[in-house]
């Protein structure tokens, strides 16, 4: 037999939908300044860095880890402030959190919601387990429809409706009023996700103990931390004790259990940082403002997307990048992302290189 039809043999078994997915892709950021991917850009002090390196160094590699993670658990029960009379399952960053929620309800005939433009993993995971994925549309602004939202409610019966908070890509915070009606509209689970929360620094978990459907999703990626993908759900226990049962043995493993546990404990230099990019976002949203040609939206995240009014998105994306600095292109030829860029917030020196890009790129013929 040969080796193309030995393939052909093992690929037939593959779903038709996984082979039309385009895998999630990550830019090769190599040589140059990284602004692509909401990522805080400082590092931890070279004190703390020291201390962790020790902590790092007398780790058990030889075990697995606490499979439930539980001192972990409760430093992030204290640092994030989650109600004691909920419980908290993690996850290996908020994509497996995502995914479990998602393996949780997968039946026919099952829907997950969101809202469009939102965060690309909804769906794509929706896709994954096989269950109906269905976007509501933001209004021009970003804000929630909410005429169509209940329509869409009323018509879909979504088992999770998903509600990035601040959004990404548009990088704001929904009304509170309208999420509001939504948790007590909704005929299932509502997942309030807040990755962005250090920047916004606007929450629903303190709400968590008004609605027994509500769930609040963090991630310590945004704060710092993402090389150690790490993120948690919290909720009613009833809830987060079906959710732990989809959860993979050790998904924590011993190296981020302990180095997060360890920049938790210094939780401070991580709350610095996050006021040093929201200082630095107010300055970055007040020079490109000032920018003719450019659309610029308002940004509770620690990122701005903006739109190119005269030029195409497609020319200055490339401009930037050849003058070194790597943003995203939301590479939208209509709808509301249409000729639209996101750059992340930086340190003031790559923020700086990144203006210098941005005017060069919005001269050029």
């Amino acid at each position: 037999m040969s080796q193309n039809s030995v393939l052909d043999k093992a690929s037939r078994w593959i779903r038709p939908v996984i082979k039309k997915i385009h895998a999630y892709h990550v830019a090769d950021a190599s040589g140059l300044i990284k602004l692509d991917a909401m990522e805080n850009p400082y590092q931890l002090s070279v004190d703390l860095t020291a201390q962790l390196q020790a902590r790092l160094a007398a780790a058990d590699l030889n075990r697995y880890p606490d499979p439930a993670a539980s001192e972990l658990r409760e430093k992030l029960r204290q640092v994030m402030q989650v109600p004691q009379d909920k419980e908290i399952v993690l996850g290996n960053g908020s994509d497996e959190l995502i995914q479990m929620l998602a393996m949780a309800v997968a039946e026919r005939d099952v829907c997950l919601m969101s809202f469009d433009p939102g965060f690309v993993m909804y769906k794509m995971i929706a896709d994954f387990v096989g269950i109906q994925y269905v976007g509501v549309s933001l209004t021009e602004d970003f804000a929630l429809d909410m005429e169509k939202t209940r329509a869409a409610i009323a018509q879909h019966q979504p088992a999770i409706i998903f509600i990035a908070y601040p959004n990404n890509p548009s990088a704001n915070c929904y009304s509170e009023k309208d999420i509001e009606e939504i948790i007590s509209i909704a005929p299932g689970m509502v997942v309030l996700d807040e990755a962005y929360h250090p920047f916004a620094q606007s929450s629903f978990m303190s709400r968590l103990s008004d609605f027994d459907n509500l769930l609040v999703m963090r991630t310590v990626s945004k704060m710092g931390l993402a090389g150690l993908r790490l993120g948690l759900l919290c909720g009613h226990p009833d809830i987060i004790k079906e959710i732990d049962k989809i959860r993979l043995p050790y998904n924590i493993n011993v190296l981020t259990q302990v180095a997060a546990g360890f920049v938790l404990d210094n939780a401070g230099e991580l709350a610095q940082q996050a006021k040093l990019i929201r200082d630095e976002r107010e300055r970055l949203l007040e020079k490109m403002q000032a920018l003719p040609g450019l659309q610029v939206f308002p940004s509770q995240a620690n990122f701005v997307l903006f739109r190119l009014l005269e030029k195409n998105a497609n020319d200055v994306f490339e401009s930037i990048k050849q003058s070194g600095v790597l943003i995203k292109n939301m590479k939208a030829d209509d709808g509301l992302l249409k000729n639209c860029l996101r750059v992340t917030v930086g340190t003031p020196e790559e923020n700086g290189a990144f203006l210098a890009a941005l005017v060069s790129a919005m001269k050029n013929e």
